[in-house]
Formats: structure tokens, C-alpha cells, sequence
């Protein structure tokens, strides 16, 4: 993962107890339970422990769905409720975790009117960017995931605007903050790649229609999507059977920005061994029709799938034969073009099933 330098945030004794977190919403995750009155002056939230559950400093602004601010109509994609962080604002929350573990954090961001917004976020000491210049969703809001792993058992969880603004209310909305535990999968004498099925990833919530955004310059040693890297200046988005068609079991990957949108594992391999990279290549069935197609890489080995999609689901299967010419091998998957729906949401292939094995006998069954 990329690193940053951010202010050392360290556990001290404070107030606060830290919350036993379990999968899912963060206590108070959607900001549903709001301040007192005497906590509120206008949208201003009044004091550091104003919100139940959660530390705020700086400008933040407690936010009602149908606020209006100039022409815009602010809308909360969970709930009723939302904060905004203003210049320099944050919010935090002290969580009690198991050491040693890796977790995601998941929430839903909207941008207000600064056009190259962008979130710290850090968990005690890790910290990093998420860049909020393109919108994937037409609904002005994203999901995004972020992970570490927890080098102390109680962390400190801060989501911070480091934005400067003319107007100190021009910062992100946040609402529905969310942690998951994450058990990153081993490779198999049946499938040399971790997580090829992409099961195993960060927490998608019920509620919303638009998956979640892993984002760009993620490395596989803390990445909400175990075992992949996002090697490219956009973002990937993280599916479920849930909202979406999947090829395979309940979660997939949707490579929705083109060949700024690269997904990759690196993995061991025997220099002039042969090997099989088998992958099924779809739509999501969310009204991207269009002629799709998937790139895949590996070793000196390349091809292009081709996919008609109409919109409505459906997959096919494909393969990439290479023989491996060093001792680690990166596989990368991008799809050749952009693509979008009618509303502007960003979309495009859907990529499952991703599995590689070693070739020892001619012939031998792949698909």
C-alpha cells in the first residue's frame, strides 16, 4: 500500500473506551443518532463528542438528506443523516481489535463542490489517500475500502479532509462507516493465485447499489481485496451477487476504467514451466451493454477476450497459456476500453473464477 506522511496518531489515555467491533456498521456508523440540540448550531456540530460514538475536530457539519446548499440538494445514500468535514476536519473512533489481524474499512463518500477532493484515513500507524476525483457511481456518492492490519489491540480509526478551501463547508460527505475482518487466503495445489475468486474482500453494504471502490496503488500486503494489487490510476469496484450477476459464487470484480483500471497478483512460479490461466470474463446486468474486452497478461503471454455484453449478466470462460520465465510472475487483467451506462455511472467487464495451474501433462482439462 502506498505510504504517506501523516501525523502519528498515538493510543494514550484518554476518555474514550474502545469499542469491540464485529462485522459491519461501526456503532454509529450511519450518524443516525445525531447530536442534542445544544450540539448543533445550524449544521455545525458544537464540541468534540457532540455524535454519539464518534470524536470530531475541526469544521464538521451534521447533514440532514434534502439539505440544500446553493442549487445543489444533498442527498444521504443510507439513513437521514450524513457528516461533512470541512477544511482540515476529521472524525475518529477507538476500536478494539485482535493484533496481528487485517481488517477493511468501508464508507460512502460524496464530494460538494471542491472538484479534486481527496480523504486521509489511517488506523493507527498506517495511514493513506483516497483520491475522490472521479465519481464511478451516478449517484454523487462511492463506497470505498481501505485496510490494515492492526499492530495494537485497541486503534484509534480517523477519516480526515486535509482539503483547504475557500469555503471551509466545501468538504466531502461521509456516512456509513463499516469494518470487516479479513482472512487472506492461501494458494492451493488447485490454484497458485490467493483469493482468485474474490471472495474473501471488504464489507459491501446491503443497502446501497453500487458496490465498493478498491482503490488505485493498493499493494497486496494490506489490500481490502486480499492478494491483489490495484495497479493503475482508477479504481476497481467490488461486486456481490446481491446487487449484481457474478459468474461465480456471492463476489467479483468489475474493471470499470479501462486500461486505467489494472488488476494484478504477482505469484511463484518455475522459470520454463508451462502454466494455464484460466478466468471468466462477463457483465455485471447493470445496463452496460457494449463490445467488452479483457486483457490478460502473464509472463510473455498475452490475450484478449472479446465479450458481447447486453446488460443483463452473463460470462464466458477463457485461458492463457505462458510459460513462466522467472521465479515470480505478475498476472494483470484490464479491460481494453471505457465504457459507461446511460446515467454517466461508470462500468465495464466483470472479471471471476481466476485460477492458475501448472501444465505437467499435455492435454489436461482446463475449462
Amino acid at each position: 500500500m502506498m505510504r504517506y506522511a501523516a501525523p502519528i496518531l498515538l493510543l494514550c489515555a484518554v476518555a474514550h473506551l474502545a469499542v469491540a467491533i464485529t462485522d459491519g456498521l461501526l456503532p454509529n456508523g450511519n450518524f443516525e443518532n445525531g447530536p442534542k440540540p445544544s450540539g448543533l448550531k445550524g449544521t455545525e456540530v458544537i464540541g468534540r463528542h457532540a455524535i454519539p460514538n464518534w470524536e470530531t475536530s475541526g469544521f464538521v457539519e451534521y447533514i440532514e438528506s434534502g439539505h440544500k446548499q446553493g442549487d445543489m440538494l444533498l442527498i444521504v445514500p443510507e439513513g437521514a443523516f450524513a457528516v461533512r468535514l470541512g477544511n482540515e476536519a476529521s472524525i475518529k473512533q477507538h476500536l478494539k481489535v485482535t493484533k496481528g489481524m487485517y481488517y477493511s474499512i468501508s464508507f460512502s463518500a460524496a464530494r460538494t463542490c471542491a472538484q479534486e477532493e481527496k480523504l486521509n484515513i489511517s488506523v493507527t500507524p498506517d495511514s493513506g489517500v483516497l483520491p475522490m476525483q472521479t465519481m464511478y457511481s451516478s449517484s454523487g456518492w462511492d463506497s470505498y475500502a481501505w485496510a490494515f492490519q492492526a499492530e495494537f489491540n485497541e486503534v484509534e480509526m480517523v477519516i480526515h479532509n486535509p482539503g483547504v478551501e475557500e469555503d471551509p463547508a466545501c468538504g466531502p460527505l461521509i456516512d456509513s462507516v463499516a469494518i470487516r475482518t479479513l482472512y487472506p487466503p492461501r494458494h492451493t495445489n488447485q490454484n497458485l493465485l490467493k483469493n482468485g475468486d474474490f471472495e474473501e474482500g471488504p464489507y459491501i453494504f446491503p443497502n446501497t447499489s453500487w458496490g465498493v471502490i478498491i482503490p488505485p496503488n493498493i499493494e497486496d500486503d494490506h489490500s481490502p481485496l486480499p492478494g491483489w494489487m490495484v495497479e493503475s490510476l482508477k479504481a476497481v469496484k467490488y461486486i456481490d451477487s446481491d446487487h449484481y450477476k457474478v459468474p461465480q459464487a456471492k463476489r467479483a470484480v468489475e474493471l470499470v476504467a479501462g486500461k486505467e483500471s489494472a488488476l494484478a497478483q504477482v505469484v511463484r512460479t518455475v522459470p520454463g514451466r508451462a502454466y494455464a490461466l484460466t478466468f471468466s470474463v462477463g457483465d455485471a446486468g447493470d445496463a452496460c451493454p457494449g463490445s467488452m474486452l479483457v486483457e490478460a497478461f502473464a509472463a510473455r503471454g498475452t490475450v484478449k477476450i472479446p465479450y458481447e455484453s447486453k446488460g443483463t449478466g452473463g460470462f464466458k470462460k477463457a485461458v492463457l497459456r505462458f510459460t513462466a520465465v522467472d521465479a515470480r510472475t505478475r498476472v494483470v487483467f484490464l479491460s481494453t476500453f471505457y465504457h459507461s451506462k446511460t446515467d454517466g455511472a461508470l462500468c465495464g467487464p466483470v472479471i471471476d473464477d481466476v485460477r492458475l495451474v501448472s501444465i505437467r501433462r499435455p492435454g489436461r482439462r482446463l475449462l
